[in-house]
């Protein structure tokens, strides 16, 4: 709504988008250390992501641990969460989303 010089209004219809308030949930797999920055970009847009991890642990541990530190630190960076699902599986949350540890 907006003011005239009259001191008159006009109603003015305004569109709000619609959120659906659904949080997107990824399953992705990380089969090198490359594959961390798509994973950091879908954890930066407010994606929960599933993360196999099966492969890289079987081929190249080390490139696991650089591949899961880089997508700690930017959980950490933006107030999410991340932890082990098992051996194979890693979960990563952004901040609108907690891991229930129970």
């Amino acid at each position: 709504m907006f003011f005239r010089k009259d001191e008159e209004y006009v109603e003015m219809d305004h569109q709000e988008e619609k959120k659906e308030g659904k949080i997107p949930i990824h399953v992705e797999k990380i089969k090198e250390y490359a594959d961390s920055d798509r994973i950091q970009k879908k954890l930066r847009d407010g994606s929960i992501l599933l993360i196999d991890i099966k492969h890289l642990r079987e081929t190249n541990i080390n490139e696991l641990k650089r591949a899961i530190d880089r997508v700690r630190r930017t959980c950490e960076a933006m107030g999410g969460e991340i932890a082990g699902v098992g051996e194979d599986w890693i979960i990563a949350t952004p901040p609108s989303a907690k891991i229930n540890r129970d």
